[in-house]
């Protein structure tokens, strides 16, 4: 798709935050939220609900709502809608994914996490081999580049390794390991894989199937949707597993993973969300998988425009050392001042009207990993939202807090 295609100047109009003159360069924490998407949670709210059945109208709603949740984020990431599991957070769900199969461990299976990962991604099979006596094999990244290799994964995998946790793309730090090479060297000795795409699904196109992922996770927020979480995976491995669950509660797939009501608003708000995405680039009226593909791939495209630059400026400002070179990553860039705290970087700058966050960010092992300590560093991350007038803030406003 030709980059003219992608009008960053009508997206940013969809945004009602960004009339208020801040430059985000937060999302990684959390994306702005398009109006469609706040109408669609307002519009389900006072629309007539009620628990999911086939009666009433309201019963009705509510199912058509989850329905098409599951859909749309489907669509979104190459799944099959009846694989799509919503949880409170991602989070939430993988520690309710890891208590599950964990179940099924005993001493000797051995379990891999990575160093790169968010802790979201780690501490949920830490805990849960450390209760059913396996063992927690860890994978190192390069400190310099911020690369974590398919060697690097194969070096401890065996034939009682039972899953690998890994992350899509790094939250600190933007890299993107070569999944589907990890997840083939994870099969070929008869383990899951467990993809964190929290911080990838916003930034990339993303093909489950392709990537090879057994779950993959996600969180709408970060994404132009509400709070809550998504994983996905093939129903028949869905079929294989049995929670712990209420004795009314339906044991169908997906429902019997799903722990009370749904939060049918924040289902409806994910399926604009995902709209939103398709009519980012893509012609309108065409099939929405299709549709977002190719936004994606625009968007994708924007962001890496701008994030060339940014980078080329943020290295020659005095003071500032930035964090990791990784070959492949997101849009997203880690860096310190000299002689100034993360949270000092970070108050300094939203003066001057831009959100840039300062910390660790959940990723704790790999901050720690990197020499930073649980302090952290500074992170911007850009978004389909993000201008070239973003950037120049930005810069300007680093230039005169570093010393």
């Amino acid at each position: 798709m030709d980059p003219m295609d992608f009008d960053v100047n009508r997206v940013r109009r969809a945004f009602p935050a960004l009339e208020l003159g801040i430059a985000h360069f937060d999302g990684p924490g959390g994306s702005q939220v398009p109006l469609v998407v706040a109408e669609a949670v307002a519009a389900t709210m006072t629309g007539g609900l009620a628990n999911r059945g086939s009666v009433t109208d309201a019963e009705r709603r509510a199912d058509e709502v989850v329905r098409e949740a599951r859909s749309a984020v489907a669509d979104l990431l190459g799944a099959d809608p009846d694989g799509v599991v919503f949880a409170r957070s991602m989070t939430q769900a993988t520690f309710d994914l890891a208590r599950t199969l964990s179940a099924s461990w005993s001493p000797g299976d051995e379990v891999v996490v990575t160093r790169l990962d968010h802790d979201a991604n780690i501490r949920p099979w830490v805990l849960a081999a450390e209760r059913a006596g396996a063992t927690v094999r860890w994978v190192d990244f390069d400190r310099r580049t911020a690369d974590l290799t398919v060697a690097d994964v194969e070096a401890v995998l065996g034939d009682r390794t039972r899953l690998i946790a890994v992350t899509g793309a790094s939250n600190l730090i933007g890299t993107r390991p070569d999944v589907a090479a990890i997840a083939a060297a994870a099969h070929r000795v008869g383990a899951l894989v467990h993809v964190d795409g929290v911080h990838l699904a916003p930034h990339a196109p993303v093909d489950v199937r392709a990537l090879g992922a057994d779950f993959f996770a996600c969180s709408p927020y970060k994404f132009f949707g509400p709070h809550l979480g998504a994983t996905v995976a093939d129903p028949d491995l869905w079929e294989q597993l049995e929670p712990a669950r209420l004795l009314p509660s339906s044991n169908a797939v997906p429902e019997r993973f799903e722990l009370g009501t749904l939060p049918y608003e924040l289902l409806a708000g994910t399926a604009a969300a995902v709209d939103f995405i398709a009519d980012l680039a893509a012609p309108s009226g065409g099939v929405r998988r299709e549709r977002v593909l190719a936004s994606m791939a625009a968007a994708e495209e924007h962001e890496e425009r701008l994030f060339r630059g940014l980078l080329e400026r943020l290295d020659a400002v005095d003071g500032v050392t930035l964090h990791g070179a990784p070959r492949r990553r997101t849009p997203t860039a880690l860096f310190s001042v000299a002689d100034r705290t993360p949270t000092q970087v970070h108050t300094a700058l939203a003066t001057h009207g831009v959100n840039a966050p300062g910390g660790s960010f959940y990723a704790i092992e790999a901050s720690r990993w990197l020499g930073l300590g649980d302090a952290g560093a500074v992170r911007v991350g850009l978004a389909p939202y993000t201008d070239d007038d973003d950037i120049d803030r930005l810069v300007k406003a680093v230039t005169e807090v570093a010393p």
